[in-house]
């Protein structure tokens, strides 16, 4: 196995032993040294032997591979000689745009891609017609195998790129079929990130001695993106990323949110601000999310709200920001959102909003990524105002060099004449026109209220209804019990559950009473009024990867003892910290101190 690291004196394409052709391309996009695992993965494959590369996602592994296929390709044969293997028809799509670049100056190389959501038509013409590299996705592939369109007795390579994202995605027996269909004696480079135990399996079956390298990187994110963070409530996001929006002098940005009722809803929200946003999720359809990512590209949108697997394989070169509105809760999803920008060489920028309560996954992101994330303050109004008036200004300018100024300026002069109206007055009178009502600067933000010092007092003991069950939160709310789908086999705890639950619902840690944790749910006292888009929020959060699938309580079974019973336990409708759970023993109990931390031995929140 070889492992890379970085070379004092790293090699050039031009030493590498590449067709000429495809080095007059390279040199065309820019490239002028390979990536260390292109360094190290192109000559064994120009030598004819298989390999097992292990490299992060934005490390140049496409041209590893293509490089070398278009360096031996054979014209003459017009069946597929090479099958590439994506587990996303997005990365299909750019390995094919990949390989088209590469092969700029091979007259005659057909590039075709295969996917599900384009028609059948298309790839067959393509097949027909004759293609010297095919890339596709499993599914799609096999299809093309069972009618007998897709011949691949001819292949000389075939590549396997993400492999583990495709196990992952339960491709197993799709990629085991197609490897069972290719010829005994072909070249296979296989790519991956990690090396799993089926990873494992899989190259020592279909791989003939092959040479393994492994891109050893010093962290997990580009050091060409710069990264930072600001700290905002949940219910203050959509401000401060407005105000962010108005500041940050970006070109293409992407926004990464958890779900995809929130990707409509946020660029909905963007675009009635007046910015150009648009929303891609897993239910939109392929043609759309085409034209979408078409006009990010042109120019003529600025804006994108995904989802991670929407966004997977998705890789333009106007993204100059990607935002992460929502936070990961895996540090591996951050590295590959933040990895969209900062590609080849470019610079990008990275910001992720961070709520009080998600601190902790901050902190993990930077222990994984093994960098710190510098800290952005939000754009105040004065901030955000300066903007707005230096890009009015700007508008001015431009606008000045305009075909049709002759025609107004004459339009203006009568109109001075005729109404006896200062020539600024008219300016600002058109200023005014122009912005349809609209408040031109920012209001000032109200002072916040005073801190009143408060004598003292003793707490006023807790009330309880008929069934034993707490009737008013701290804040003064009517409680409800409610059932949440993870428990002690999930391993959470009380500060994981009031920390999910108050970012996600916009809640107060006042507003919780009892929480009480069982072998596989638990059971949590809310406020009983809670509005219907907040319980559909809560529905969807998940606490340590499970979907809480949040829903009011039906009280304990007959026969179980309820809070009152002589065993001092919780029922199922009576949530106590002290209570008991099904199998008979000690819920988890404690309170919060005043750092914030979770304390044993207590049955309520602190203050």
């Amino acid at each position: 196995m070889t492992d890379i690291e970085s070379d004092p004196q790293p090699p050039t394409f031009a030493d590498l032993d590449i067709d000429e052709r495809v080095l007059k391309a390279l040199s065309d996009v820019g490239y002028e040294s390979p990536s260390p695992i292109q360094a190290a993965t192109i000559p064994p494959l120009l030598e004819g032997n298989d390999v097992v590369g292990l490299a992060q996602t934005g490390t140049g592994k496409t041209a590893a591979f293509a490089v070398p296929i278009l360096s031996r390709i054979d014209l003459s044969q017009k069946s597929p000689q090479a099958l590439i293997l994506a587990p996303t028809r997005e990365l299909a799509l750019q390995v094919s745009e990949a390989f088209g670049k590469y092969s700029a100056h091979i007259p005659g190389l057909h590039v075709l891609p295969i996917y599900g959501g384009q028609s059948y038509g298309v790839q067959l013409s393509g097949l027909r017609r004759g293609a010297h590299v095919v890339v596709g996705t499993p599914g799609r592939v096999i299809d093309h195998l069972e009618k007998g369109t897709l011949d691949l007795s001819n292949l000389a390579f075939l590549v396997l790129d993400e492999a583990d994202e495709m196990l992952k995605m339960g491709f197993q027996d799709d990629v085991e079929r197609i490897l069972a269909d290719t010829p005994e004696h072909k070249q296979v480079a296989l790519f991956s990130a990690t090396m799993p135990a089926v990873i494992r399996k899989i190259s020592k079956q279909y791989l003939h001695d092959p040479v393994e390298i492994t891109v050893k990187s010093k962290t997990t994110t580009s050091a060409n993106i710069s990264q930072r963070y600001i700290q905002v409530a949940h219910q203050r996001k959509l401000d401060a990323l407005t105000r962010i929006l108005e500041v940050e002098t970006f070109e293409a940005m992407i926004i990464f949110v958890r779900t995809k009722q929130a990707t409509e809803e946020l660029a909905e929200k963007l675009r009635a601000r007046g910015f150009s946003a648009a929303a891609i999720n897993g239910d939109i359809v392929q043609a759309q999310r085409e034209r979408t990512i078409g006009q990010l590209k042109s120019g003529s949108l600025d804006i994108l709200v995904a989802t991670d697997v929407a966004a997977r394989g998705l890789d333009v070169d106007r993204i100059s920001h990607v935002v992460n509105y929502d936070i990961p809760h895996d540090t591996e999803s951050y590295v590959h959102r933040i990895g969209r920008t900062g590609r080849a060489g470019r610079t990008g920028e990275a910001l992720l909003f961070v709520a009080p309560r998600e601190r902790h996954l901050l902190k993990a992101i930077e222990r994984a990524t093994r960098q710190p994330l510098a800290e952005m303050q939000l754009p105040s109004v004065d901030d955000v105002n300066a903007q707005r008036v230096s890009k009015f200004e700007d508008s001015i300018t431009e606008s000045l060099t305009s075909d049709n100024i002759t025609l107004f300026r004459k339009m203006i002069e009568d109109y001075e004449r005729e109404h006896d109206v200062p020539l600024v007055d008219i300016a600002a009178a058109l200023a005014v026109q122009s912005r349809d009502g609209a408040d031109f600067l920012m209001a000032p933000e109200p002072p916040p209220p005073p801190r009143r010092e408060r004598e003292p007092r003793e707490r006023p003991p807790r009330k309880f209804d008929d069934a034993g069950n707490p009737k008013q939160a701290k804040s003064g709310a009517e409680l409800a019990t409610y059932r949440i789908a993870v428990g002690k086999r999930h391993r959470v705890v009380p500060g994981a559950i009031v920390g999910a639950i108050a970012n996600e619902g916009g809640l107060r840690r006042s507003d919780f009473g009892h929480i009480s944790i069982r072998p596989d749910h638990s059971l949590v006292e809310l406020p009983a009024d809670l509005a219907d888009e907040t319980l559909e929020a809560l529905r969807r959060t998940r606490i340590s990867g499970v979907l809480i699938q949040l829903q009011p309580d039906s009280g304990a079974p007959q026969g179980r003892p309820g809070r009152n019973s002589s065993h001092g336990g919780s029922g199922h409708g009576g949530s106590g910290y002290g209570g008991s759970n099904r199998g008979g023993k000690p819920a988890k109990s404690g309170k919060f101190n005043k750092g914030g931390k979770f304390r044993k031995g207590e049955g309520k929140f602190g203050n």
